[in-house]
């Protein structure tokens, strides 16, 4: 089995698609450490907002990876959702870790802003004096709780002693602090006709798309680490140390990894990559989504392909667009 979180697995299928429905069966949540069965039972009303918040993240982690040669593609039918991929401690391992962790606390603090769970509810603990112009009021996102219940229930089964478990506590948590680094002030305008007299503000998480646009930068410039052995009272110990000392060492918001990737070319039922083939590549481009790059040299094959769309539309006073629709012919590039 993979040794990363099967239960992620909640997230997709069958599973997921009847959360809505049916009451959660803690027990037949497939992965659950003690710690994770203990804390479904007690908050079992969040539960929910957990698997959504490990889909969100695996869903920006396709559209932050949809032009490069792993695309974070799942497996269907495997409790193991990305197949052997994350087996190894690569800087794509640190990045989906991190961005589920941060998906939990995301869509955990957004249920409770919006009242769908009754045990937590609108941060009234961080605002501070108002500014000029403008009062609290709204209901400020409590990203600490959110982050409080992914760390508690992500981080469960992170408690070995070994330098993976090591790495994706590190990475879980630079995940969570992307979300407190990126929350901002929303505001609303009262007044006459708009006139925004006065303004009542409240704090809010980002899109999760400026989360998601974070964590690409920070896998861009992972931190490579080694693997060291410690003695210590209960055993030996892994940590990890940057490789190279002549780089800035990574801080607690940045990612870390230990183990090379595959190059993802070819298909490798080992490594579980997929290959390249047939994948769409952009035939301008000069980065890793061209088709130089992502086809890894083996050339390119191009077919045309027609396509409806909306056209020649105009705006009729009041209030309505008409479009006509034309077909349209597009050159379509393919790896071979």
């Amino acid at each position: 089995m993979a040794s990363y979180p099967i239960w992620w697995s909640l997230a997709v299928g069958h599973q997921y698609s009847s959360l809505g429905t049916q009451p959660i069966l803690c027990g037949s949540i497939p992965g659950l450490v003690p710690k994770q069965l203990r804390f479904c039972r007690n908050y079992v009303e969040i539960m929910p907002s957990v698997a959504e918040g490990v889909k969100i993240g695996i869903q920006e982690c396709q559209h932050q990876f949809r032009g490069r040669r792993w695309n974070c593609t799942t497996v269907n039918d495997n409790l193991a959702i990305f197949g052997p991929v994350l087996d190894k401690a690569t800087r794509e391992s640190a990045f989906v870790h991190a961005i589920a962790s941060a998906g939990v606390a995301f869509a955990v603090t957004r249920a409770c802003a919006e009242g769908s769970a009754t045990i937590c509810g609108c941060d009234t603990r961080h605002k501070g004096p108002p500014g000029e112009g403008w009062k609290w009021g709204g209901c400020s996102e409590d990203v600490e709780f959110g982050s409080m219940v992914s760390r508690e229930f992500a981080d469960a089964r992170e408690n070995r002693p070994d330098a993976r478990s090591a790495m994706n506590r590190h990475n879980n948590e630079a995940g969570r602090m992307s979300l407190n680094d990126n929350m901002f002030l929303k505001c609303k305008c009262h007044g006459l006709s708009g006139s925004c007299e006065v303004k009542t503000c409240w704090w809010s998480q980002p899109d999760f798309r400026v989360i998601g646009d974070y964590m690409k930068d920070k896998y861009d410039s992972a931190s490579e680490m080694v693997v060291e052995k410690h003695k210590e009272s209960r055993g030996w110990v892994e940590t990890l140390r940057p490789k190279y000392n002549y780089f800035k060492p990574p801080t607690e918001r940045d990612l870390v990894y230990y183990e090379s990737s595959p190059n993802f070319c070819d298909p490798n039922p080992e490594t579980g990559s997929f290959g390249t083939r047939d994948r769409i590549c952009n035939l301008t481009s000069h980065g890793i989504d061209g088709c130089d790059l992502l086809c890894c040299g083996r050339g390119h094959n191009t077919r045309t392909e027609k396509r409806k769309e909306k056209c020649h539309c105009i705006f009729h006073w009041c209030c309505y667009v008409s479009c006509q629709e034309c077909v349209r012919v597009y050159d379509v590039h393919t790896c071979k």
